[in-house]
Parts: C-alpha cells; sequence; structure tokens
C-alpha cells in the first residue's frame, strides 16, 4: 500500500510540473505577442523566455499555430453587455468600452498581425474569428434585446448594424488614428440608430 501511495505521490508531482511548464511557456508566448505582435513569436524565442525545453513544447504542442490559439485565448476582447433599459445607452456604453479597450488593451496592438497572419493560415484565421465573436456577441445581445422590446424592428440586421458602430473605431484606431473621444463615439452610435430606424 506504501509503494502504492508513493506512486501516485509521483504522479500528482509530475502531473504538477507538467501544469507548471505549460503556463510558463503560455505566459512566456502572450508576453511576446503583446511586445512583437505575431511576426516576434517563435518557438525558439518562446524557449528562451520560458526556459522549457523545445522537445516538451512540441509534445504539448504540435506547431507554432497551435500554441499561438492557446496563447491567444488570453487576449479577451468580450465587453460585457449592459441592459439600461435603452438601446442608444447600451450602444453607447458599449462602443465606449471597446474604445477604451482600442486604445489601451494589450490584444489591440496583437490584432493587425493576427488579421494579416490569417489571410495565409487556416489555423490562425480561427483565432481572429474567435476574437471577432467575442467583440461582437454582448453587441447582438443588446440589439436582439431592443427588437424583443419593440424598440427596433425585428427585421433590422444586427450584423449590419454591428459592422457600422465597430467600423469607424477600427478605422479611428488603425488608420486615421484620430481620437477616440466620447464626441465621436455618441455621434457613431446616433447615426447608427438613426439609420437603423429608417431602413427597418
Amino acid at each position: 500500500m506504501k509503494k502504492n501511495a508513493k506512486v501516485k505521490i509521483d504522479d500528482a508531482e509530475l502531473d504538477e510540473r507538467v501544469q507548471r511548464s505549460k503556463a510558463a511557456v503560455l505566459a512566456a508566448t502572450y508576453k511576446l505577442l503583446t511586445e512583437t505582435g505575431l511576426g516576434g513569436v517563435s518557438v525558439d524565442e518562446v524557449v528562451k523566455r520560458s526556459g522549457v525545453a523545445k522537445t516538451t513544447i512540441y509534445r504539448h504542442w504540435p506547431s507554432r499555430s497551435a500554441l499561438l490559439l492557446d496563447a491567444c485565448a488570453n487576449l479577451r476582447t468580450q465587453p460585457p453587455a449592459p441592459d439600461t433599459g435603452s438601446l442608444k445607452q447600451d450602444l453607447e456604453m458599449l462602443v465606449t468600452m471597446v474604445a477604451e479597450r482600442l486604445k489601451t488593451a494589450k490584444w489591440s496592438t496583437v490584432l493587425p498581425s493576427i488579421i494579416d497572419a490569417a489571410e495565409r493560415d487556416l489555423e490562425l484565421a480561427e483565432i481572429q474569428a474567435r476574437l471577432h465573436e467575442q467583440m461582437r456577441f454582448p453587441f447582438r445581445e443588446v440589439i436582439e434585446r431592443s427588437q424583443e422590446r419593440g424598440e427596433l424592428q425585428r427585421r433590422a440586421d444586427p450584423s449590419h448594424i454591428i459592422a457600422a458602430l465597430l467600423g469607424p473605431l477600427f478605422y479611428r484606431r488603425w488608420f486615421s488614428r484620430e481620437p477616440l473621444d466620447k464626441p465621436f463615439v455618441k455621434d457613431v452610435v446616433g447615426r447608427v440608430i438613426d439609420s437603423a430606424k429608417s431602413a427597418a
């Protein structure tokens, strides 16, 4: 019985070491992502940063893309969905949150390199799709809730509304680099709501 107990302890210790190694690799990969973008992440550099052997890394992640998929799970782009009872107030709160995150969150510096790489790598395209859906989800929830209240007609397409809200933010963040301030947010939301109501 004592021998069996010792085996169990050893297995537990081994599992703990594996988990520590995996955590170190993912932390190093995520840090590299936020510092250099996707192009700066190599398995060799992750080995240097994490202190974990290359053979161990490949034992858990068969490819660089697989490692990036796991590391990008830390790039949380989904804001909470407000419920004020008003579509305008909900959307203003959501767009303000996204605008702030585009200015300050680490994922906003990584996302352009993911979008670029997704054009050539199906696995990385999966990362982009996941991040995009995270960002879109609370908008869809708010819009569909307003349709249930009768504030917005059901034939209004949530996908079109979300694109009209997020597009100007992305343009200012990555192209014109103009301020993502409150007057801009209010103007975008007001225009989109007016357009959605008139189109419906």
